[in-house]
């Protein structure tokens, strides 16, 4: 092998080497052990969901005498959230849960409960529709419920699959609307530890969560596209073609 093949072989190494080392930094998440650090030392206490107008909860009220509690049960357990944020409880009438956590809407209820109940009673609201929808490239996409009513974003993208080999770490979408019906459009970069100081770090019920495919994948989904485009094409022109010969006999 002569020098100037020598040389060649070596700047393809080194370029290839290069260029996967550069791929290796997309891959893992929350690089920076510093950030890391200061996570561990900053940790915001975890914010509970708060009920927004469509949410669906569920109320039980229970005293030492169920006899007592049984008029704020009647209805069933479960209410919807008008476009108000507004519920129509048994007994107590309209009651405003929009933008309260569970707990705060049970203080309320608890409240509201002295006037007609002598003993303090217990009461227990769930939030029945928690839940959030995760696209693109992961292993399996979906709607996801969520029971404890808390979730972070790397549990979520772990129920589902987590990211494919085409998923984008940098550049996932998160899509997420407040009390008011606005919707907020936020991208997180999954590669970078500052995520965990993010308060989009821990997501809220209905939020969305699109994972972008890189440029390889959507190329080939292009290519596949034209490609049966251009095959089904060229089939009916083949199929004409043996017809026109079939009748010119």
């Amino acid at each position: 092998m002569n020098k100037k093949n020598i040389f060649v072989f070596a700047v393809f190494f080194f370029s290839f080497l290069f260029s996967a080392c550069q791929s290796y930094k997309k891959v893992p998440y929350l690089q920076d052990a510093e950030i890391l650090k200061q996570a561990n030392a900053q940790t915001a206490p975890v914010q509970d969901a708060k009920l927004l107008p469509g949410d669906e909860v569920s109320i039980f009220v229970s005293t030492s005498d169920p006899v007592v509690a049984q008029p704020f049960n009647a209805q069933g357990s479960s209410f919807l959230l008008d476009n108000e944020g507004n519920i129509n409880y048994p007994v107590l009438g309209q009651l405003s849960l929009n933008g309260l956590t569970s707990r705060e809407a049970e203080n309320l209820i608890t409240e509201k409960l002295k006037s007609y109940v002598k003993e303090r009673p217990t009461v227990v609201v769930r939030m029945s529709g928690f839940k959030v929808s995760i696209l693109g490239e992961v292993a399996s996409p979906g709607v996801y419920p969520v029971v404890n009513e808390q979730i972070n974003i790397l549990e979520a993208l772990a129920m589902a699959g987590d990211l494919t080999i085409y998923g984008v770490r940098d550049n996932v979408k998160l899509i997420r609307e407040d009390r008011n019906g606005h919707k907020q459009f936020v991208t997180l970069n999954l590669n970078d530890a500052d995520l965990l100081l993010s308060p989009y770090y821990q997501l809220q019920q209905n939020d969305i969560l699109y994972i972008t495919p890189n440029k390889a994948k959507a190329q080939s989904a292009g290519i596949g596209t034209s490609t049966t485009l251009w095959i089904s094409g060229f089939s009916i022109l083949v199929s004409v073609a043996s017809l026109l010969v079939n009748i010119l006999r």
